[in-house]
């Protein structure tokens, strides 16, 4: 995969670019914020809260599909919708709402968001059919939109080039911590009093989330408001679209994703099957290998400046590959260890391309970082309902044939990548020499 700088499109649109400057200040000049610098843990840590409370309210129901499909007498492929709808309103909501981040601002699209996702979640556990939980997930979905890509924005506005790997590894690992807490706190909890109390307890934490977030987000310094032009987001888009790098950045995005979500919708009830016949709360209790991916993510940023970005792609591939061969096993200890593989590859390689998305747009960042998060997201809810289906047809086994299949892509597009700026680097030097040619 060529550098992240390389290959980037740049559109005129100027109702939609982003408020950073054409030209890099220098380092003494760079006023934004630099890890040790003031207002960067404020921000750090405000943006690790959202992005607990985004993965822990949208794969609330996620450890609970099992209490879920008995509660209403439903297989695990319909159950699992209650999750593959809160992505999929996700992935085709955030688009829209990035374009409304540029013109009210980041943090105030966040703190919206934010806020009506948390008043949905308090409304999930009255939801009195299949078919009602599924609608205000999807809700809750649609309003998480503006979260993920205005966080990138925000995090690409406000943070110095060279620190925002890692400050974007920390707001990914806020998502995994999320996750993990959320899907442990469901367990324990639906295991004594059932999955609706267990949604409304994670519906509460996130409130204190929101509201703490709100608290110690700085306001933005870096940004402009522009116009809502439809036409010049169209181009923005279209721009982003037409670069090869950004496209393929997108596309390994959402097959880590369809990995990710395809494993963790079903591995809940591959638990409580034979051979391993586990209760709810001990299944819950399994999302602690999360905290695998909450190291990974925010390591990602030394991973790229020892191996490169394609070397650290192939290592999350690698890595990833083996804990889905490894979940074969029918020994418990085997498949935790390849659920750690899993984990760490998946948040390891989804902060790499995360990362390279936002340095790669130099204008039109939010819908850059937009445009990720939609096919990103779309992979999550593939993931989920595709998993459950191979599932069905064909077990565990099944399962992982998809996954193999969806990394086996990300392992070609990387390729296809190094080959792309092989032949980039041969054209350029090709130039050189006939510029030196022509000069003589």
């Amino acid at each position: 995969m060529p550098p992240a700088s390389s290959g980037a499109s740049v559109t005129h649109a100027a109702a939609l670019t982003p408020s950073s400057p054409a030209t890099a200040p220098t380092d003494a000049a760079d006023t934004r914020l630099n890890p040790g610098g003031p207002g960067y843990r404020r921000m750090s840590f405000a943006l690790f809260l959202a992005g607990v409370a985004t993965f822990a309210l949208l794969y609330s129901t996620q450890a609970l599909l099992p209490l879920v499909s008995a509660d209403f007498g439903v297989s695990a492929s319909s159950a699992s919708w209650t999750v593959s709808a809160a992505t999929g309103a996700l992935a085709l909501f955030v688009l829209p709402l990035s374009a409304l981040s540029e013109r009210f601002g980041r943090r105030t699209l966040m703190t919206v968001s934010l806020t009506v996702a948390v008043a949905v979640g308090l409304l999930v556990p009255f939801a009195p059919s299949i078919g009602a939980l599924i609608a205000l997930r999807a809700v809750q979905g649609a309003a998480l939109a503006g979260l993920p890509a205005s966080a990138m924005a925000f995090l690409a506005e406000e943070v110095r080039p060279k620190a925002l790997v890692a400050a974007i590894g920390m707001f990914v690992a806020g998502n995994s911590i999320g996750g993990m807490s959320g899907r442990i706190i469901t367990g324990w909890v639906a295991q004594a009093w059932g999955w609706r109390v267990a949604v409304g307890v994670v519906g509460v934490v996130a409130v204190l989330c929101a509201l703490a977030f709100r608290a110690l987000l700085p306001a933005p310094r870096h940004f402009t408001a522009g116009s809502l032009n439809p036409r010049a987001l169209g181009r923005t888009i279209r721009s982003h679209l037409s670069n090869p790098l950004l496209c393929r950045l997108y596309a390994i995005g959402a097959l880590f994703m369809t990995v990710f979500g395809a494993v963790y919708t079903v591995i809940g009830y591959r638990l409580t099957e034979a051979p391993f016949s586990l209760p709810q709360g001990i299944i819950g209790s399994i999302f602690l290998v999360y905290l695998v991916g909450t190291v990974s993510s925010a390591a990602a940023g030394k991973l790229v400046t020892r191996l490169g970005r394609r070397g650290a792609l192939y290592l999350a591939v690698s890595t990833t590959t083996g804990g889905l061969l490894l979940s074969l096993s029918d020994s418990l200890v085997m498949v935790l260890l390849g659920l750690v593989l899993i984990t760490a590859g998946f948040f390891a390689g989804h902060a790499v391309a995360s990362s390279s998305v936002s340095r790669t747009a130099t204008t039109g960042r939010a819908q850059a970082s937009a445009l990720y998060q939609s096919v990103y997201y779309l992979g999550s809810s593939a993931g989920g309902t595709l998993g459950a289906v191979a599932f069905h047809a064909g077990g565990w086994a099944g399962t992982v044939g998809l996954g193999l299949l969806a990394v086996s892509g990300v392992v070609s597009l990387t390729v296809w990548g190094s080959h792309a700026a092989r032949v980039q680097e041969r054209e350029r030097r090709e130039q050189r020499r006939r510029g030196l040619v022509a000069a003589h």
